[in-house]
């Protein structure tokens, strides 16, 4: 009795301290944005300037560690009982976990980020606005969408996963600790754990919030010919965040399941489209080029930092941004990834998660960046790559208005974003109930509710605050304490493996171990042995 108060009391404390947090920040914003910019972006120039070294490496352990984990003999462990069957078929599986990863992102820099590449090419690498530039940007274009943000999200969602399906514990980022810390994963350690990854979720999904957010707003001006200050900007927010909400108050086989099929039933329908009308031969050709610079120079550019150019601002607008942003995103995509994932083995959660959405992430770079390149390069549609310079937001819009069916196309793509936007806020709402009331996999509506306002109240603050800029740099501020948990959940969720290997089967609470015939808890400590 004694455990289950102290256990109501820690997911009281968490609970607590998250939305008493998250409020700050938004009421904060709200009462003096000058202020909470300035602060964000001192904090900001301090990271990036002495810790790009650390989100390069943490990236690196994180990516070599998943592949390990798929290609050793741990793959063909199960995420479940070895009985346990998936729960979703593989098309809604691998739609929901896309959704989840990247959402409306993919759409708004799968274009906007090759012609900044261009005009801004990395590391000084190619004259700008050269066919070498173009390839350069396609090169890590593909760098930034591929392997590691993917790896980021599988490393959080396998050790979820396993612990929870597997073992038997919560489904919580402190429980994965266990293996490393006892019984202290518990007490106050643990929930300061639970706590910064309740903060980095919030956070990093504000961020994709605001982007959509512009990017809608972006898309409703070209199309529609509307305004595009930040009343509009809030006004899409509001609208968006009380259709999410409502999906919030379904089950996941039913809101979320059917968001993210459609979402993946349309979103090919344009890719398709710029393919056939688009520079189909240039697209071929900078995806098999990309693919091979990618690949060829992937250990490289996975360690560049410019290190006697330090004030050059480019890491931190892009690499750096990028991989906080993904490891503040982990707990969030982690969690839902291990919810939708019982039954499936390690060897293919990795090949869903991380090697199928890397080859469509390029697939979607090479058809959009690369037409939207031959648009710059041919001059056909005005300086497009100083556009998107200008306004990262309207680049989609401005590419499509140079192809048939404008109107439509841009319609469609509307919705897209639209749903996809929803899709993943309601996601979300259900990560943060679990994480914030100690790993309920199906939290209250009234909680879900609760968080979906303040997602919205925190990007709100941001676009007000700061706009692009502002949602950039709250993302690397929220990712840096939580890349250094991800590392953690690497060895606590390695020396897991190695204790149930040891065992010759996987610990499961109440069962008797196959080697032994002793009853085990999940909590039992077992020798390490190498696999």
């Amino acid at each position: 009795m004694k455990t289950s108060q102290s256990n109501r009391a820690a997911n009281h404390t968490v609970f607590a301290v998250s939305i008493a947090v998250s409020a700050l920040v938004v009421l904060w914003g709200a009462v003096d944005p000058n202020g909470f910019g300035t602060i964000t972006t001192q904090l900001f120039d301090h990271v990036v300037s002495d810790m790009s070294w650390f989100f390069l490496l943490a990236a690196n352990v994180l990516l070599v560690f998943v592949i390990y984990l798929g290609l050793s003999g741990y793959g063909r462990i199960k995420l479940g009982a070895d009985e346990d069957e998936p729960e979703f078929g593989r098309m809604s599986w691998f739609a929901m976990m896309f959704q989840a990863g990247m959402g409306p992102a993919i759409i708004f820099w799968g274009l906007a980020e090759p012609l900044s590449h261009y005009v801004d090419v990395p590391f000084g690498l190619a004259p700008p606005g050269t066919d070498q530039a173009a390839g350069v940007a396609i090169q890590y274009s593909f760098f930034h969408w591929a392997l590691h943000p993917w790896a980021i999200y599988a490393v959080a969602g396998l050790a979820v996963a396993y612990f929870t399906h597997r073992r038997n514990e919560r489904g919580l980022l402190s429980a994965i600790f266990r293996p490393l810390l006892g019984d202290r994963v518990d007490g106050p350690l643990g929930k300061a754990i639970d706590v910064l990854a309740v903060l980095a979720v919030v956070f990093g999904i504000a961020v994709a919030l605001g982007q959509a957010g512009l990017q809608m707003t972006a898309g409703l001006g070209e199309t529609f010919g509307l305004p595009t200050g930040i009343i509009v900007q809030l006004i899409v927010l509001a609208l968006t965040t009380a259709a999410f909400m409502g999906s919030a108050t379904t089950r996941i086989e039913h809101g979320i399941k059917w968001l993210s099929n459609i979402s993946m039933l349309i979103a090919p329908i344009l890719l398709i489209f710029y393919f056939v009308v688009g520079p189909s031969i240039t697209q071929i050709n900078a995806f098999t080029e990309g693919l091979g610079n990618y690949l060829g120079d992937i250990v490289p550019m996975s360690f560049r930092l410019d290190a006697f150019s330090p004030e050059n601002g480019w890491m931190g607008s892009w690499t750096v941004f990028y991989w906080s942003w993904w490891i503040a995103w982990a707990p969030y995509v982690g969690l839902f990834m291990a919810r939708i994932s019982r039954g499936r083995t390690i060897r293919e959660f990795v090949a869903a998660t991380v090697l199928v959405p890397s080859l469509v992430s390029m697939v979607w770079i090479a058809v959009f960046g690369g037409a939207a390149l031959q648009l710059a390069r041919s001059g056909l549609a005005g300086d497009i790559a100083q556009t998107v310079q200008q306004s990262p937001a309207a680049g989609m819009f401005v590419f499509i208005q140079q192809y048939p069916l404008a109107g439509i196309m841009s319609v469609i793509t509307l919705i897209v974003l639209w749903v996809f936007f929803v899709a993943g806020a309601d996601a979300g709402t259900v990560v943060l109930g679990e994480l914030s009331t100690g790993g309920e996999p199906n939290p209250k509506t009234w909680v879900r509710l609760l968080w979906g306002v303040l997602l919205a109240g925190v990007a709100a603050v941001l676009l007000v605050s700061g706009g692009l800029d502002g949602l950039q740099k709250a993302s690397v501020l929220t990712g840096t304490p939580f890349a250094i948990i991800l590392v953690g959940i690497c060895v606590a969720f390695y020396k897991a493996l190695r204790q149930d290997h040891a065992l010759g089967e996987p610990i499961r609470t109440g069962q008797r171990t196959a080697s032994t015939g002793e009853e085990r808890s999940a909590h039992d400590e077992v020798p390490d042995a190498v696999p």
